[in-house]
């Protein structure tokens, strides 16, 4: 399980280690990751953090999709843009400027509709937000 704080509010994530085992062990592996959060530009209504200094392993596509569910937090590893976790607020398709992307699903945070819509707002309308993702016990 994992433990995602977006400035004074924390959500928790259920791990896909069965769904997503590569992208999951890519991701314990660099955390705690403290970052920022920012709306996406070109996916909808979502939010992102990009991890592009982050030495990723070759992380294949495992559990992908182009069109996450609200609260599915996807890692893209840089396949054709820049390495980015994808957390989806509403509806979202995820892309870039390089067309369509697909995302391994390797969490769901548990939240309501209502406070992810909030975060997704946040960002909108406010900018960057402080994020600290960590690993907890569950």
């Amino acid at each position: 399980m994992i433990e995602v704080t977006i400035e004074e509010t924390t959500f928790t994530a259920n791990l896909h280690a069965d769904r997503a085992p590569k992208s999951v062990a890519a991701v314990l592996d660099f955390l705690p990751l403290e970052s920022e959060l920012m709306h996406v530009r070109w996916s909808g209504i979502a939010t992102w953090i990009n991890i592009d200094e982050i030495d990723l392993p070759d992380v294949p596509r495992e559990n992908h999709t182009v069109y996450p569910s609200r609260g599915d937090l996807l890692l893209y590893p840089g396949y054709r843009n820049e390495q980015e976790i994808l957390l989806p607020c509403g509806p979202t398709c995820f892309k870039s400027p390089a067309g369509e992307l697909a995302g391994n699903h390797f969490a769901t945070i548990h939240a309501s509709a209502e406070e992810l819509k909030l975060v997704e707002e946040a960002t909108l309308r406010e900018g960057v937000k402080d994020v600290v993702i960590r690993e907890i016990e569950e």
